[in-house]
């Protein structure tokens, strides 16, 4: 309820509480994570704002990740399996802890929506891809971005990490595959030869193969090989690769080629969606448009050269049968058909929208599929048995609905509420958010709980009216009440029956009895109900509406009027004309003074019950209102609307009182607990959000005020105005409120600073201490050199650049005269030295011209070479006496640590498989 304080209204603030339905965003994809030291059984999936971590092996929720507003868009794990990055539709990368579920760092840096995530082998860098056609490189441990990489032209579709070089490869619907050098952050070479869309690409094979998709039925291999170490690494003739005579150039700098080898069928049509890799490189998935995946391993060394003697065999006996020599040299090679087999498909119940894999023990296969209809499906395949099939092991659906959720009620005690959808009728319990029931049933409408919140009325699209048991899941009567839709249901304010509308142009009312099963043998009597009435119109009816004191009906026509009967005997009241399109949604005040009516026409209407006059209309939403429902015992409305947004609004002021957090894509209803406290809508993002009642004020100005703020953050695009003097330059990061804000801190700081050491200088002589100003007392700092690094210290790693370019010239040069005191105090001297080189970026020009700077500079020079310097040295030292400790462990015990002993058998493979090539490519010369 609302108070009066002053002059102002105030209002209690409605949070989200929860959400419910959503099992698998359709937008995001999915990946394997490891918890609890397991691999294979926790899967990490976008879910709208959110990121849940499920539990295969159980069904259940582990983890939930939570977001803000935006959605997740994107997914990635890291190599270490003990944090996962999250890409949102905003451009913005959180990076989560999966043990503690904490949020550890965030990088702002893209424009508009992350498309595609990928760490480097050892987990310290990430490189993110979006829509703005934009890459960049973020240094994870340093929690600040590397680079920006420009150069494709359209949205970029994926991009992945050379594991043993420091290059990335890039593809994006522009048709070009880019290869990117991270040390001189340059485009290298491009591949030219895709016809349509890059979609998507991969890397297999410990990186020998990069295989791409595009719009044609078919997977592109190429072959990536290294010049410079052809002799000891590939063994590969490279005339037989398909080379542009322009990606020639700069070989002797850029040694890597990439040629085209040959091309896999795919068996499903339509263009490829994702491509994916497990992590050992040898298995390759890929989806497209429909509903199958397709999946091809790349065969071991050793079983690729069995195929190639193999096939030497069948043409020598061939030649010898014709008594023809054979060149045996052109069979040697090994083929795509040698190395590549096609495992079996695998087939779902819908589109495929996300899919991981992971190879378990036995050679079994796990694959991880999202899919459109909201559920999650893990599969099993043993890639080494002869004719395998992939079998489904768990299936996650009981959580969700299958179809957009169209239908939301409360019970009356407040604990439980029903959404319908297109298959289904499912009961939540509120406190918990649990599905306590489901129902299989036709395409649903409208529903209703009946009093006693034992049953539930149900509308379907067929016109047949459903009487659901809660109790036992079932359909206890299908009654067909009209022919064609039934749009709406309403109780009758004694609660003895219902009224039902249709578009066969009738409304009819019905009461509930009580009848004696004739199927059970139980004596026990079941609901049903008894047609009374009916009320003919002239057009179709979308909703109906008894008011409270029980003496109107309230009927919304497809001709875009609202007409009142008088409910005992349905002689014509009043008409209420007005909206340009039809009335989809309306509802009447508990006083019965009041309806307010939700049009296509994108406004709501407030009109008085007494003589039909509209009081007010208001554009409420950018799309139609599909929505509309007064909080009981007051004149506050709830509405939702095609633009995926949920208002409440003031019927008395006709003011809008907030917008809560709403749907991404359309809202298509909300519902209300009977005592208020409770607000629930659904919408196409599969989502059903639950708003509680709080006990925190909120007031229309400051509400307003807030509104506005954040429509001007949202203008941010990122682009740095150029100051002068100043050098423009392609940051990683891009400007925020955070970095805006940080601005004025350090601003702030330095004006504090400058006062105190003002004070302090003219009473140097006395031995009186001026008092230390408030924010120093906050920072907990005695001087301002310390209240400045504290201040520094609160500022963003990924947000310093953006924010040390908002400063002025002027203060600028007041930070560089007051690094020499704070370098020498040997406090933070990563942090200062990257302070000092951003600085001396942003403002070059007009610190070379400032004679008073460069004495500055020639101050701090060999103070931060110092500095570095010992900072190395102890790196250096504790690194070597870590691995002393290590050598000392291993003659102890006599083992050798694993990583280590990996990596000498490696060399030792290495070395051997060198030499086999250098004796084969002996024995063929000769």
């Amino acid at each position: 309820m609302n108070e009066k304080m002053g002059l102002t209204k105030q209002y209690l603030r409605y949070v989200p509480s929860g959400n419910v339905n959503i099992i698998v965003s359709s937008r995001c994809n999915v990946v394997f994570v490891t918890l609890q030291g397991q691999e294979g059984r926790f899967v990490a999936v976008g879910a709208c704002e959110h990121v849940i971590i499920w539990d295969l092996r159980l069904g259940e929720k582990v983890q939930v990740l939570t977001g803000e507003k935006t959605i997740v868009t994107r997914l990635t794990a890291s190599p270490n399996k003990q944090h996962i990055a999250v890409g949102y539709a905003d451009g913005t990368i959180k990076i989560f802890d999966l043990r503690s579920g904490e949020n550890v760092s965030i990088f702002v840096g893209h424009r508009s929506e992350i498309t595609s995530l990928s760490y480097d082998t050892l987990g310290h860098r990430l490189a993110s891809g979006s829509k703005d056609t934009d890459i960049i490189i973020w240094d994870v441990i340093a929690e600040t971005g590397i680079c920006r990489l420009a150069g494709h032209k359209d949205i970029i579709t994926k991009i992945v990490f050379m594991s043993e070089h420091n290059i990335i490869i890039s593809s994006s619907k522009d048709t070009l595959v880019k290869f990117w050098d991270l040390d001189t952050e340059h485009n290298f070479r491009t591949l030219v030869g895709h016809r349509s869309e890059v979609w998507s690409l991969t890397l297999a094979k410990n990186d020998e193969y990069l295989i791409t998709g595009c719009n044609d039925y078919e997977l592109h291999v190429w072959r990536i090989c290294f010049i410079d170490a052809q002799k000891t690494e590939y063994d590969i003739n490279l005339s037989t690769l398909n080379i542009d005579e322009d990606e020639t150039t700069n070989m002797q700098k850029y040694p890597l080629r990439c040629g085209k080898v040959g091309s896999i069928l795919r068996n499903s049509k339509g263009r490829i969606v994702s491509l994916e890799v497990d992590p050992s490189q040898t298995i390759v998935g890929c989806h497209g448009v429909d509903n199958t995946i397709e999946l091809f391993h790349f065969l071991q060394e050793s079983k690729v050269k069995e195929k190639v003697t193999r096939r030497l065999k069948k043409e020598r006996k061939k030649a010898n049968g014709n008594k023809n020599e054979v060149n045996t040299n052109s069979f040697n090679i090994p083929t795509l058909k040698d190395e590549i087999k096609r495992l079996p498909s695998i087939k779902v119940s819908n589109k495929v929208k996300g899919l991981d894999m992971i190879m378990g023990k036995g050679g079994e296969l796990r694959v991880c599929v999202g899919i459109d209809n909201n559920s999650l499906d893990l599969y099993s395949l043993l890639i080494e048995e002869k004719n395998a099939e992939a079998k489904c092991l768990r299936s996650i659906t009981v959580h969700g609905h299958r179809t957009n959720v169209r239908v939301v009620c409360f019970s009356s005690d407040n604990l439980a509420f029903a959404t319908a959808s297109g298959d289904s009728i499912k009961l939540w319990n509120r406190p918990s958010l649990a599905c306590l029931r489901t129902v299989e049933c036709g395409y649903a409408l409208t529903a209703t709980f009946v009093p006693g919140d034992r049953h539930l009325i149900v509308g379907l699209k067929d016109g047949k009216m459903l009487i659901v048991d809660i109790a036992s899941g079932d359909i206890l009567e299908e009654v067909p009440a009209h022919t064609k839709e039934l749009w709406s249901v309403t109780l009758f304010p004694d609660l003895k029956g219902i009224a039902s509308g249709g578009s066969d142009q009738t409304v009819k009312f019905w009461n509930f009895e009580l009848i004696h099963d004739p199927d059970s043998k139980i004596k026990a009597k079941v609901l049903s109900v008894l047609h009374t009435r009916t009320l003919k119109l002239e057009e179709c009816v979308l909703c109906v509406r008894i008011s409270p004191n029980n003496r109107f009906v309230a009927v919304s026509l497809l001709d875009s009027t609202v007409k009142i009967f008088f409910l005992d005997t349905f002689k014509f009241f009043i008409s209420l004309y007005g909206h340009k399109l039809p009335v989809l949604c309306m509802d009447i005040s508990s006083d019965s003074t009041l309806i307010a009516t939700g049009s296509t026409d994108r406004n709501i209407k407030i009109w008085g019950l007494d003589f039909g006059d509209c009081h007010k209309s208001i554009f409420a939403h950018d799309d139609s209102v599909t929505g509309l429902s007064f909080v009981p015992g007051t004149h506050y409305i709830f509405t939702c609307g095609k633009d995926g947004k949920v208002k409440q609004w003031d019927a008395d002021i006709y003011q809008k009182i907030v917008t809560l957090q709403g749907h991404t894509g359309e809202a298509w209803n909300c519902a209300i607990s009977p005592n208020g406290v409770y607000v629930v809508s659904c919408g196409s993002d599969k989502v059903v959000r639950l708003y509680e009642k709080t006990a925190e004020p909120l007031v229309l100005e400051d509400e307003a005020e807030e509104e506005r703020e954040r429509a001007e953050n949202e203008l941010i695009t990122g682009e740095t105005s150029a100051v002068q003097g100043q050098k423009q330059q392609l940051l990683p990061s891009r400007k925020t409120v955070n970095s805006e804000k940080a601005a004025e801190l350090i601003l702030e700081c330095l004006e504090v600073s400058k006062a105190y050491d003002e004070e302090l200088s003219k009473i140097k002589n006395s031995n009186v201490v001026p008092a230390l100003p408030l924010l120093m007392q906050a920072y907990n700092s005695k001087t301002s050199e310390e209240f400045f690094l504290e201040t520094i210290k609160r500022v963003r790693a990924s947000d310093l650049e953006e924010t040390l370019l908002l400063l002025p010239y002027s203060a600028a040069c007041e930070i560089l005269e007051m690094l020499p005191r704070l370098l020498k105090s040997n406090f933070h001297t990563e942090l200062l030295t990257r302070l000092t080189i951003c600085l001396i970026q942003a403002h070059h020009g007009p610190i070379m011209s400032n004679q008073n700077l460069l004495l500055t500079l020639e101050t701090i020079k060999p103070l931060i070479f110092d500095r570095i310097s010992t900072l190395r040295d102890t790196v250096g030292y504790n690194l070597h006496c870590m691995l002393y400790v290590q050598r000392n462990l291993e003659q102890q015990e006599g083992v050798q640590l694993f990583k280590d002993a990996t990596q000498k058998k490696g060399q030792r493979n290495r070395i051997r498989k060198n030499k086999q090539k250098a004796l084969k490519r002996a024995i063929m010369a000769l």
